[in-house]
């Protein structure tokens, strides 16, 4: 287990990411969405990660839902603020958004102190817990100023009252994550797609930094919403359409891991969590079946001669760490412990 900066916060080594079961992109069932959190907790997975963002509500239902009954000491729960949400007419969809969830809400930029609280409060109704372990200032990248100003003091000071345990930011960017570290006193950053066999942009920065002062980092986006899990045209890159040379890269990537006998999603896990600011890995998944399949893949070793190769084609920087043989400190294989499987 890997302590989230300062805090007094532990995660394990690979974390579910909860979007998924808040219908991202496509519906999931209520049974599916169950069946993907209970797959988790069997396989050693200790931390979920949600928001209000992620189908209106729906993920932060569906996954205290799941987790109602487990023991409170066991696991750990991170949620985000920034966008309140507001009662709608319920007429139209969220696909506009990327979740296929009736329009029953609208979301609110509220980087306020106020908005952080009211925003909060309202997630731990919906997950049906009295407490989450980390809070995230979520995507704040037009609102610096207030998050800044305004959103930042109001989680410092949650966590000071002892409502949260960790607060950080999560954005889909590293510099203004670099920002967080250098300027405040963030436990940890949630850094999703800047830090892949596609983009190490974080490596600039913000790994680096958040290193040396003791904070902490999660990753998020290890596959680039899709195009590392399965490289092929009309992927996903960044939750859109993966662009022609982005794709030729990753088949390059694909066909170099089969050359060595491994897989490119079990690289793409590996190499996230390679790197010692790196506390655990976030992968988001739909169903039991693709929690297993991630699960699998991290516990995967990677040979040495595909890390020696990517470096000596130039598809990664040399200064980019990669898996010793033995697995890494905190990243021990997730365990097999598959549950009977409900009939489909």
């Amino acid at each position: 287990m890997n302590r989230l900066g300062g805090s007094g916060v532990r995660v394990g080594a690979l974390s579910f990411g909860a979007a998924a079961i808040g219908n991202l992109y496509t519906e999931v069932g209520e049974e599916e969405a169950q069946e993907a959190v209970e797959a988790a907790w069997h396989r050693g997975i200790r931390s979920f990660d949600t928001a209000p963002h992620y189908g209106l509500g729906l993920s932060e239902r569906r996954l205290g839902a799941a987790l109602r009954g487990r023991p409170r000491d066991q696991y750990t729960v991170s949620t985000k603020v920034g966008r309140r949400l507001e009662s709608a007419d319920g007429r139209g969809d969220d696909l506009a958004s990327g979740f296929a969830v009736p329009a029953t809400h609208r979301r609110v930029w509220d980087f306020s102190a106020d908005g952080i609280r009211r925003t909060l409060e309202a997630g731990l109704e919906r997950l049906g817990l009295d407490r989450v372990d980390v809070v995230y200032l979520h995507d704040p990248d037009e609102h610096a100023g207030q998050a800044f100003r305004e959103g930042y003091p109001a989680l410092e000071e949650l966590r000071s009252q002892g409502v949260v345990r960790a607060i950080g930011a999560g954005m889909n960017q590293a510099e203004m994550l670099t920002r967080f570290v250098r300027e405040t006193d963030v436990d940890v950053v949630l850094c999703a797609g800047r830090y892949t066999l596609l983009d190490q942009s974080a490596l600039r920065d913000l790994l680096p930094t958040a290193h040396a002062r003791g904070r902490s980092v999660v990753i998020g986006g290890a596959f680039n919403s899709g195009l590392l899990a399965d490289p092929r045209p009309g992927a996903r890159y960044d939750y859109t359409d993966a662009p022609p040379e982005l794709v030729r890269r990753a088949l390059r990537l694909k066909a170099l891991a089969d050359r060595h006998g491994t897989t490119l999603r079990a690289a793409a896990l590996a190499f996230c969590a390679a790197h010692p600011a790196v506390a655990t890995v976030l992968v988001g998944a739909r169903s039991a079946r693709e929690v297993h399949d991630c699960a699998d893949q991290f516990a995967t070793r990677v040979p040495q001669a595909f890390w020696q190769e990517l470096r000596t084609e130039g598809l990664l920087p040399a200064e980019a760490p990669v898996p010793d043989e033995a697995p890494a400190p905190g990243r021990a294989p997730v365990p097999d412990e598959h549950p009977p499987r409900r009939p489909s």
